[in-house]
C-alpha cells in the first residue's frame, strides 16, 4: 500500500493541526515498515507558508519518501484549480491521499481519500474568523463530504458536527481517532536558562495561538478582575505565535496595568513548554471552541491542575479531569482564578484526574487506529467513473467558492 501523506503543515510553524500531522506520521513510521509513505510538503491551495515548505518533516527510513510539491502559492492555486487528467502521477500514483490541512482534492481516479477533521469552529462561531477563511475552511470540508472514502474526526464531539452539516456522508465512512501529547512527563526536568525569572509553582500559563478564538483577551481582562480581588496574584504567562489578536492583548495589558504580570512569548522550545507545563499553578485555557484541545491534553499528561472551557469537545476531552467554565463568562473565569488563589480549587485532586484521563491516549493507539482505516478504505469497493459524475453534480448544486481568493492560511 502506497500513502500519499499531506505534510506541508509540519514545518517551523505548525501549530494544533500541524502537530496531528507531525506526530501522527511519526508514529506511524514507528509502527508501519511494510507500507510506503510519501509526504508531501506542499499540499492543495488553500494553505501555504512560504517559511516551512523546506522544512516540513523528513525521514530517513526507507518507507517513508518525500512526495512532489510545488515552489510557489501561485504554481499550487494554478495547478489545483485545474488538475491536469494525469495528475495523479504528480503524486507518486498513491493508493491512498491523506488529506490534513483543510484541503480535499478533487477528482482522483484511483486514489482513495482519507481526510482529516478539526472541527467546525467557523460555522459555530463565524463571528471568531476572517470570511476569506470561513469559504476556504468550508470549501475543503464540502468537499470532503463529497469525494472522501473515509472522514476521521478528532473527537466525537467533531464527528457529530460533520455528520450534522453533511447529513449525505455516510456515518460509517467516518472515524474518530484521539491526539494525544506530544509529552511524557519527566522526573529529571531542569529549567531552561531562559526561564530563570520564573520559579515553580508560582505563575498561571495559557497556551495557543493569540486569537479570538482562543479567548486570551478575556483570560487578561477576567485576570485583572482576580487581582483587584485577592490583591495581589501569580504571574500569567501567555505562550502563542500571533493569530491576529496580539495587538487587543497588548493593549488591555496596558490599559489594566498589568505590564510586570503578564507575559507574552511567542515562542516557546519544547525544552521550555515541557518544563513550563510541569512547573505552573494551573494551566487556564478558557477557549471558545475546539475540536480537541491539544493543550489540554499536554497539561494533562504533565501533571498541570488545568481550567478549562465548558464548550465544544472539552467536556468530552477532559471528562471530569479539569475545572470547567463557562468562556462566555467573565464572572466563571475571574472566580476560577480567584478560587485558584485561595486553595478553594483542589490543585493535587485535579493533578491525579489530569494524569489519569491523559493515560487513555497515546499516539501508538491513534497511529494503529488510523493504519485500519486506510486497510479498510483500500478494502473498499473501487472508484468508479458514476461515483465521480454523481461528486461532480452535486459539487455544482453546492456553495462553490474554489474560484475566490484562497487564504495563505487557514483558520488554524
Amino acid at each position: 500500500m502506497k500513502i500519499g501523506y499531506d505534510a506541508s503543515q509540519t514545518g517551523f510553524q505548525k501549530t494544533g493541526c500541524g502537530y496531528f500531522a507531525y506526530s501522527l506520521i511519526t508514529h506511524l513510521a514507528g509502527i508501519d515498515k511494510k507500507n510506503t509513505y510519501l509526504l508531501y510538503p506542499t499540499f492543495g491551495d488553500s494553505y501555504w507558508d512560504a517559511h516551512d515548505g523546506a522544512h516540513t518533516v523528513k525521514f530517513s527510513q526507507s518507507n517513508v519518501l518525500q512526495g512532489n510539491g510545488h515552489a510557489s502559492f501561485l504554481e499550487a492555486k494554478i495547478f489545483w484549480a485545474n488538475p491536469p487528467n494525469d495528475y495523479e502521477t504528480f503524486l507518486g500514483s498513491p493508493d491512498i491521499v491523506h488529506a490534513n490541512n483543510f484541503f480535499c482534492p478533487p477528482n482522483l481516479k484511483q486514489a482513495k481519500i482519507v481526510y482529516t477533521f478539526y472541527d467546525f469552529g467557523y460555522v459555530e462561531h463565524p463571528e471568531l474568523t476572517s470570511e476569506e477563511n470561513r469559504m476556504v475552511c468550508f470549501d475543503g470540508n464540502f468537499s470532503a463530504s463529497l469525494y472522501a472514502d473515509c472522514v476521521i474526526a478528532i473527537s466525537e464531539t467533531s464527528r457529530r458536527q460533520f455528520l450534522k452539516i453533511f447529513p449525505h456522508f455516510r456515518r460509517e465512512k467516518t472515524a474518530v481517532v484521539y491526539p494525544a501529547s506530544r509529552f511524557e512527563y519527566r522526573t529529571d526536568c531542569p529549567r531552561p536558562r531562559e526561564l530563570g525569572y520564573l520559579s515553580p509553582d508560582q505563575f498561571l500559563m495559557n497556551v495557543g495561538t493569540l486569537e479570538i478564538k482562543k479567548n486570551q483577551l478575556g483570560l487578561v481582562n477576567a485576570y485583572a478582575r482576580a487581582k483587584r480581588y485577592l490583591n495581589h496574584t501569580l504571574p500569567l504567562v501567555l505562550i502563542g505565535k500571533d493569530g491576529g489578536g496580539l495587538t487587543a492583548i497588548q493593549k488591555a495589558v496596558q490599559e489594566l496595568g498589568l505590564s510586570q504580570e503578564v507575559i507574552i512569548m511567542p515562542y516557546a522550545s519544547d525544552e521550555a513548554l515541557q518544563w513550563l507545563y510541569q512547573n505552573c499553578f494551573a494551566f487556564v485555557f478558557p477557549s471558545f471552541f475546539e475540536g480537541f484541545g491539544m493543550p489540554i491534553m499536554e497539561a494533562m499528561a504533565l501533571g498541570a491542575p488545568v481550567v478549562a472551557s465548558n464548550s465544544s469537545c472539552i467536556p468530552e476531552i477532559t471528562d471530569g479531569a479539569a475545572y470547567l467554565v463557562s468562556p462566555d463568562s467573565q464572572d466563571e473565569i475571574t472566580d476560577a482564578i480567584i478560587r485558584l488563589g485561595l486553595g478553594e480549587i483542589k490543585r493535587e485532586e485535579f493533578r491525579y484526574k489530569g494524569f489519569e484521563r491523559s493515560a487513555s491516549f497515546s499516539w501508538k493507539k491513534t497511529a494503529e487506529k488510523v493504519l485500519k482505516c486506510y486497510e479498510r478504505v483500500l478494502a473498499g469497493p473501487e472508484k468508479s467513473p458514476q461515483d465521480a459524475r454523481y461528486a461532480a453534480t452535486t459539487s455544482s448544486q453546492g456553495p462553490s467558492i474554489r474560484t475566490l481568493p484562497a487564504s495563505s492560511h487557514t483558520a488554524r
